[in-house]
């Protein structure tokens, strides 16, 4: 090649890539409304457009106020859950629960997790006759909006799977404060096989085989399921 065609060739070269240069534009530097600009195009001159009057977004209906916040249309907690708990129910809340409850509250529910071994403050534990006391809306209530320390877990667990977290904190309770009266023969047995409930039941142990006070026969077995 001649000295004249690689001078030609680089010249070429050199408008195309200053061509290409000038028509390059960033992806974040496109144009486009920032939050609240105004708009020229509107007459109300908003960029940010307000949905049809009457319109409601997909899956945000939200009629049904004791579902959605634990509370009935005379604004008091609500007694029970909403709907029919099935084991279904219980172990989408115990999975929910185990991923999102257990580091401050332990699997258990004693409020002796993973993080507050670590220093984080001890929550109450669930098997304190208040807590066992409260109504369903209630510990609903707490898991959406916070309490004290513990924050809002309302962005992070849907709404269905909150009401499931009720009911596996109910199934907890229940298993540490289980009526003798209630359990079968076959639990009974089951129990003091496994040291839980003593044959003259004159102590009581938890799951943890923590002593408890004594109980009469008639009372309250711990760690039965």
């Amino acid at each position: 090649m001649s000295r004249r065609w690689r001078s030609t060739a680089a010249i070429v070269l050199a408008l195309a890539a200053l061509g290409l240069g000038a028509c390059r534009q960033d992806m974040h530097d496109q144009p486009k409304y920032e939050a609240l600009e105004k708009s020229d195009f509107f007459p109300d001159g908003r960029s940010a457009r307000q949905p049809p009057a009457n319109t409601v977004a997909r899956d945000e209906l939200r009629e049904d106020s004791v579902y959605y916040t634990g509370y009935d249309d005379n604004d008091e907690l609500v007694d029970k859950i909403p709907f029919k708990v099935t084991r279904t129910t219980l172990e989408r809340g115990r999975a929910t629960f185990n991923a999102f409850c257990s580091p401050c509250h332990d699997q258990v529910g004693t409020g002796r997790g993973m993080i507050v071994r670590r220093g984080y403050p001890q929550p109450p534990t669930y098997h304190q006759e208040r807590l066992r006391k409260v109504k369903d809306g209630y510990i609903f209530d707490v898991i959406t909006n916070g309490f004290a320390r513990m924050p809002s877990y309302a962005s992070q667990i849907p709404v269905a799977d909150r009401w499931a977290v009720v009911a596996y904190v109910r199934a907890l309770q229940l298993s540490q404060h289980a009526p003798l009266a209630e359990l079968s023969p076959e639990q009974r047995k089951k129990a003091r096989e496994g040291g839980l409930l003593p044959p003259e039941v004159t102590e009581v142990k938890d799951v943890r085989g923590n002593p408890n006070p004594p109980a009469s026969s008639e009372g309250t077995t711990h760690g039965t399921h």
